[in-house]
């Protein structure tokens, strides 16, 4: 394993490289349909405990995760909001998500500046921003306090270390109180991978 790249996306140009380079085959994430599948059955288990949930807060980076919840999701509770949450830091997929394009997103709204690593897309998947049309019905941003915030709280009253992307539906409710308030919510949380403080 090396660590290459100022961000994840050149980290994944690096990757593709090195593919090109080896003949080995190059997985991306958010352009894999069997990735999305997978991811998909997160969703299956929150719909399996029969709980009605308003909305399911999704942390977006790619879009595997968001597209592959809200796939089965849809199905089977299309009442059911399927929110992704983005770094403001890093916009890239919501401003994509909302013009239904990534092509139609200025190179301003592709820098990062996030501490959240897993949710840090400069360049939008195109195949993955065209599977969210349909099964996503939002996306919201959450800057770094929210984040770091997040992350707090699921330490100290669940006892869960989070990293900065796995804490960001809990980020997203935090920001949007009103929005959230009374609604019965699911947010899953996708990591721990902190750096040593």
């Amino acid at each position: 394993v090396r660590q290459v790249g100022e961000d994840f996306d050149a980290a994944k140009e690096r990757g593709r490289e090195w593919a090109r380079e080896t003949g080995v085959p190059f997985v991306e994430d958010g352009l894999e349909p069997w990735i999305t599948e997978g991811a998909g059955t997160i969703g299956a288990e929150l719909l399996a405990s029969d709980e009605a949930f308003d909305a399911i807060l999704v942390p977006l980076g790619n879009g595997a995760l968001v597209s592959g919840v809200g796939r089965y999701v849809k199905a089977l509770s299309p009442a059911t909001e399927v929110i992704g949450v983005c770094a403001s830091g890093a916009p890239a997929m919501e401003r994509a998500f909302r013009a239904g394009s990534s092509a139609a997103i200025s190179a301003a709204e592709t820098q990062v500046k996030t501490i959240a690593d897993g949710l840090a897309v400069r360049i939008p998947v195109r195949e993955a921003v065209a599977d969210m049309q349909g099964l996503v019905d939002d996306v919201l941003l959450v800057d770094d306090a929210r984040l770091r915030e997040a992350m707090e709280l699921a330490e100290h009253h669940a006892e869960l270390v989070l990293e900065p992307s796995g804490a960001a539906g809990l980020a997203a409710v935090r920001s949007f109180p009103e929005r959230f308030a009374g609604l019965n919510l699911a947010t899953i949380l996708t990591g721990a991978n902190r750096a040593p403080a």
